[in-house]
């Protein structure tokens, strides 16, 4: 279990210090051309999902992320209490990732964003992404669990663009963005609606994939 935790903790850590640092960076580089920022964010993002999940699928599963946590605790592949220990330590993985790449770059260590993101096209967006993240996941594991990592970075980079929330899909990384005042941050006050519609897109994800894939 620890070797479990640690890989959580440093694949989560590592996805948000992507996601944070090359928001950062392309800000910076874009002079101002929001398309140009949000294509050298999203690279990197749908990039580096891709090697962490083949690094720390073979330990942990490589959730990196609440939402997948809770459909593999529906399916009865992680226990209650190892998906509470996974959700924590995604938790602080992704906060600890956000605070690297703040003393990287030479930000603010603790920032809180002032980005809103909020009101329905959000939320649906959201609820999009979280769900197609999810058949994602389990229809490459029915089909080819092989090319799960390639398939969730390919799906990531996709959803980044036609999401209008431009694709968080995972409640640790909703919490950790809130502590970024930078082109990928989203205001406090504007975490819990997502992260409620990101598990409940989930939660319905999890039952509709096992009721079309005949499990």
């Amino acid at each position: 279990m620890l070797r479990r935790l640690i890989s959580e903790w440093i694949g989560t850590f590592s996805l948000l210090a992507t996601v944070i640092g090359s928001g950062i960076m392309a800000e910076r580089l874009a002079d101002g051309n929001i398309a140009i920022a949000l294509l050298g964010n999203t690279i990197p993002t749908g990039a580096i999902l891709v090697v962490l999940i083949l690094i720390f699928g073979p330990i942990s599963g490589a959730h990196l992320n609440p939402a997948v946590t809770v459909a593999f605790a529906i399916r009865k592949e992680i226990s209650a209490r190892d998906s509470l220990l996974y959700i924590l330590t995604q938790i602080i993985g992704g906060i600890s990732g956000v605070l690297v790449a703040h003393v990287m770059f030479d930000n603010p260590l603790i920032d809180p964003s002032t980005t809103v993101r909020a009101g329905l096209g959000q939320w649906v967006g959201e609820f999009v992404a979280t769900f197609g993240l999810v058949g994602t996941i389990l229809g490459c594991l029915k089909a080819r669990p092989e090319a799960v990592p390639y398939a969730v970075g390919l799906y990531i980079t996709a959803a980044y663009w036609f999401t209008s929330s431009t694709s968080f899909a995972n409640p640790a990384v909703t919490i950790a963005r809130g502590f970024s005042n930078t082109f990928a941050g989203i205001q406090p006050d504007n975490i819990a609606a997502f992260v409620a519609v990101q598990l409940i897109a989930a939660i319905l994800a999890t039952y509709f994939f096992k009721w079309l894939l005949e499990e």
